[in-house]
This record gives structure tokens, sequence and C-alpha cells, in this order.
């Protein structure tokens, strides 16, 4: 699909973005991670196949730009969420709030010390815009965007628990082969290049979230008669 695009984009002559992603850097050793740091992947593990098929991506992304000018930009995006997620895409923040709102326990994997940054859809969306957006001489190196507010899968539960209003029981399960133990974005290129900064707060984020998923998991009302 990456190199379907980018012969699109040599032909007319276009701007074009990849949403590359924070796995690119595996389970970093270096912390907070930067975009100068090559990461660490297992290149045949379970999740490899998302990780190198972001790393390639990103390839095929210079090498469009360095071989055939074409204008590339990458943003590497960190843990995003908000409303209008599935309910079942498997990701924590929607996972969490879903079961939280059934009256289930809370899938927590490991011993929920593992941390990740959560960024709001909004400001996801401003930077992505503010990256097409940029002209400088640098704009082809990839830019890191999310959260820097770093927290415990525990403390997320915690967050969500104040929000809901009731403590929220958990149920642990093994932590998944080759997860990252620790995840947190070093916005400084973004910051300086793009002028841009998160501004939703997590607990202000997560409110909306559930606000969205209390409508979206309420029952239909039922068709009134004619």
């Amino acid at each position: 699909g990456t190199l379907n695009m980018l012969g699109l984009a040599k032909r007319v002559k276009a701007r074009i973005l990849q949403a590359s992603t924070s796995e690119i850097y595996g389970d970093p050793e270096q912390h907070p991670q930067r975009e100068d740091y090559w990461g660490n992947v297992n290149p045949i593990g379970l999740r490899s196949c998302y990780d190198e098929g972001k790393r390639v991506a990103e390839t095929l992304m210079m090498d469009y730009h360095r071989q055939n000018r074409v204008d590339t930009r990458i943003l590497r995006i960190f843990n995003t969420y908000g409303p209008r997620m599935a309910s079942g895409d498997g990701r924590v923040i929607s996972n969490f709030i879903v079961q939280a709102l059934r009256g289930e326990k809370l899938t927590l994997y490991g011993d929920g010390s593992q941390t990740r940054c959560f960024c709001y859809v909004d400001d996801m969306i401003d930077a992505m815009i503010a990256l097409m957006s940029y002209e400088g001489p640098d704009a082809a190196e990839p830019v890191n965007v999310g959260a820097e507010d770093e927290r415990s899968m525990n403390a997320i539960v915690d967050c969500l628990g104040e929000i809901l209003g009731r403590k929220l029981p958990v149920e642990h399960l093994p932590l998944p082969n080759d997860d990252p133990t620790r995840r947190r974005p070093d916005c400084t290129r973004a910051r300086d290049r793009l002028g841009w900064r998160p501004r939703v707060s997590l607990p202000d984020g997560l409110r909306k979230t559930v606000e969205y998923f209390r409508q979206a998991e309420a029952p239909a009302a039922p068709h009134a008669r004619r």
C-alpha cells in the first residue's frame, strides 16, 4: 500500500503523509524515545509483522524522497484515543471503558506496571495538519507525536475509576510476548518545528471518550408504532 501511494504521489507530484507509529521503536532501550533512536525490535516475534511493516514503510518514504524527490512526511504516532474508537478494536482505552460500562472486570495484562502516554485524537489531528503544512528543509525527517504524560496501566484504571465514581475490579492475564514495558515520546522536534503540544489532559479526554461509549453502548430505543 505504501509503495502504491508513493508511486501515485510521484506521478501527480503530491505531498504524502505516512501515519507511522511508536511501534517502530519496539521494546525501547532508550527512554524517552527520540527520532534518532533506531529501536529494539524482534524481527521474528508475534508483533514483528506490524513493527517491521511500519519500519519498512518509513524506508520506502525516505527512499522515494531521496531518489525521486517526492515530498514526504513521516509522523510517528504514539498511543492515541478518543470518541469513535471501535469497541472491539483491542486497544487498552476502549477495552477498559467498554468493560467498565458493562460492569465487567477490566483485563489487565501483567502486573499493570507497564507504561504508555495517551494523546487525545483532536491533538493528534492538529499535529498531522501542522506537519503537512510544515515547509522546512528537514520536513521529510520523522516526527514523534504523542502525549508526554507517562502513566502505568494501573494508573489508567484508577483515573477511569475516578471518572466513573467507583473502584473498578480487574482481572490479570499474562503479559503478551514482546509487549513494551515503557513508552514515552520525546516531542522536542514537534514543539520546535511545528509549534505543537497536546492541549487535552488525560482526565478530560477520558471523560469525553466515556461519554461517547456511554451513548454507543446504550440499548437502541424501540421503534415507535405508527
